[in-house]
C-alpha cells in the first residue's frame, strides 16, 4: 500500500518513536514539581522547546506546546484579537486558510467582529497588495497559511507581513504544511503548526508569540505553558515532535529536490496519460511534495475508492467526498474544477517505483469510473428546447452528472446557441464554469431557477 497522503497526516518518524519510547520512562512526572522526577521531566520539557524554537527561528520563551494545530490556530487568533481589542476588531483572513482559521473567523463574526476575506488568483496565492488594500485602521489581526494545504500553493508570507509591520498589524502565520522544510520567512509576529504534519505524534501544536506582541489569553487561567494552552503537558509527545522536526529538517533539502522532481513528474505526464484533468495550484511555488489535479466528469469519491483497491491512499477535495456535499473552500476560491479532484501529497521517504505505479493506475481509475456514471458518449440525454436554448434538466442529481449532460448536448446547439442547465447542487456553480474554460465555451451566467438555479452556456465551437 502506497500512503499518499502526508499532507493530512505524515508517518510516524522513526525518530519520534525512539523519543517517544524513551521519555516515557522519564517525562511523566510534573514539570511543575521541584523533586527529582519532576525536575528531569522539567530538563526534557526545556530541552524540547528549545529545540522546536531552534527549528521555528524564534526565542524559546516565545513558543508554547499545545494540544493540537487547531487549539494552537484558536489560541493564537483569540489572545491576539482580546490582546488589541482597543484597536478594533477587524480580522483579515485568505479565503483559502485552513478550516480552523476560517471557523475562528465565523466565532469572531458571531461576537460583533468583522472579518475580510482576502481573494486568491487561479493558482490559490494571495498577494501582498492585496492584503494593504484590506488592512483597516481597526485591523487587530490578519493571518495567512504559509502553504496552501490542498494544492501545495506557497503564499508571499515576507511580503504580506511587510505591509501588516507597515501598517502595525501582527500577522499569523499557520505554518502547518511547510514547517518541516523550514523556518518561515519574514516578519511575522504569531505563528502555528502541528507535529502530526511532519511525522511527529498527533496531539501536539506550537504556538509562537513574539516578544511585543500584545496578547491576551482566552478562558480560565492556567500558570502552564505561559498561560497559553491549559493543562498538563504531554512530555513524551511533546519531546517525539521536537526531535523528530530536528531529524526532518536535516534532510529537508535534499528530499525536497527529490520529491519535487516526483510531483513535477506526477503535474506532467498525469494531464498526457489523462483526458480532460486540470492539473490546479503554482507549478513553481508551492511546496515539494503535494500535487493536485481534477478529472472532468468524474466522482472523486468513486475514484478514490478506486485508487485505495489499486493500493494507494490519495485525498481529494470533491464535494462528493464530504458529507455537506459542498465543494471544498479552497478549490471554490481558486475557480478550479472541483469534480474528480486528487491530492497526492508524498511523505519523505516516498519510492519512486510507487510514483510510477501510481501513473500507471490512474487512467485505467479513471477510466472505469467514467464508464460507470457514462460519460460522455452520444445518446439520449434529458435535454428539452425551450425558446431558443436547450434545457438540461438536472435537478436532483449530484456533480459530475450535471457536467456529464451538458457535455453530451452542447454539439446538438449551432454555434453562438445556449444550453440552459438547471441544477441544485453547489458543486455545479464551479464546475460548471470551469468545465467551460476547459472546453472553449462561454459561460454566459447564472440566473435564479424555480429550484436551483440555472446555468447559461453559449457554445463558440
Amino acid at each position: 500500500m502506497a500512503y499518499f497522503d502526508a499532507a493530512s497526516a505524515a508517518p510516524l518518524h522513526p525518530v519520534a518513536r525512539q523519543a517517544l519510547q524513551a521519555s516515557l520512562d522519564e517525562g511523566w512526572a510534573d514539570p511543575a514539581r521541584l523533586y527529582r522526577e519532576g525536575r528531569r521531566a522539567r530538563l526534557l520539557l526545556d530541552a524540547a522547546r528549545e529545540a522546536a524554537a531552534e527549528a521555528v527561528g524564534c526565542r524559546p520563551d516565545e513558543l508554547v506546546f499545545t494540544g493540537s494545530g487547531t487549539q494552537a490556530v484558536h489560541s493564537g487568533i483569540a489572545g491576539a484579537l482580546a490582546g488589541r481589542r482597543r484597536v478594533g476588531g477587524h480580522l483579515v483572513v485568505s479565503a483559502v486558510e485552513h478550516s480552523s482559521v476560517l471557523h475562528s473567523a465565523e466565532v469572531h463574526e458571531a461576537g460583533g467582529g468583522t472579518v475580510t476575506r482576502v481573494a486568491v488568483d487561479r493558482s490559490g496565492a494571495v498577494t501582498p497588495e492585496a492584503y494593504a488594500e484590506a488592512l483597516r485602521t481597526d485591523t487587530a489581526l490578519a493571518c495567512l497559511q504559509s502553504a496552501n494545504h490542498e494544492v501545495g500553493t506557497e503564499q508571499p508570507v515576507a511580503g504580506v507581513a511587510s505591509v501588516c509591520r507597515d501598517a502595525g498589524v501582527p500577522l499569523l502565520v499557520d505554518a502547518a504544511q511547510s514547517l518541516a522544510w523550514g523556518p518561515v520567512e519574514g516578519d511575522w509576529s504569531l505563528l502555528t503548526a502541528s507535529a502530526h504534519k511532519w511525522g511527529g505524534p498527533s496531539g501536539v501544536g506550537l504556538l509562537v508569540v513574539r516578544k511585543g506582541v500584545r496578547f491576551a489569553p482566552q478562558g480560565p487561567v492556567d500558570e502552564r505553558e505561559s498561560g497559553r494552552a491549559a493543562g498538563f503537558e504531554n512530555i513524551p509527545a511533546i519531546v517525539a515532535a521536537a526531535a523528530s522536526l530536528r531529524a526532518v529538517r536535516a534532510g529537508a533539502a535534499q528530499e525536497a529536490v527529490r520529491l519535487r522532481e516526483l510531483t513535477d513528474r506526477i503535474r506532467a505526464r498525469v494531464p498526457r496519460a489523462v483526458p480532460d484533468v486540470e492539473v490546479v495550484g503554482d507549478p513553481v511555488h508551492r511546496l515539494p511534495g503535494v500535487v493536485t489535479f481534477s478529472c472532468l466528469y468524474v466522482d472523486g469519491e468513486t475514484l478514490l475508492h478506486e485508487l485505495d483497491r489499486a493500493g494507494f491512499s490519495v485525498s481529494s477535495g470533491s464535494s462528493c467526498t464530504s458529507s455537506t456535499l459542498v465543494p471544498s473552500h479552497v478549490l471554490k476560491a481558486m475557480g478550479v474544477l472541483s469534480e474528480g479532484n486528487v491530492r497526492v501529497s508524498l511523505p519523505p521517504g516516498t519510492a519512486e517505483e510507487d510514483v510510477e505505479r501510481f501513473l500507471e493506475v490512474l487512467p485505467e481509475a479513471v477510466s472505469a469510473v467514467r464508464e460507470k456514471l457514462g460519460a460522455p458518449v452520444a445518446g439520449p440525454s434529458a435535454a428539452v428546447r425551450e425558446d431558443d436554448a436547450l434545457v438540461v434538466d438536472s435537478l436532483g442529481k449530484r456533480c459530475p452528472i450535471p457536467v456529464i449532460e451538458l457535455a453530451k448536448v452542447i454539439g446538438d446547439v449551432p454555434v453562438g446557441g445556449t444550453v440552459r442547465v438547471l441544477s441544485d447542487d453547489e458543486a455545479a456553480r464551479l464546475d460548471i464554469p470551469a468545465w467551460c474554460e476547459m472546453r472553449g465555451q462561454e459561460y454566459v451566467g447564472e440566473e435564479p431557477a424555480d429550484r436551483g438555479s440555472a446555468y447559461l452556456v453559449r457554445r463558440l465551437s
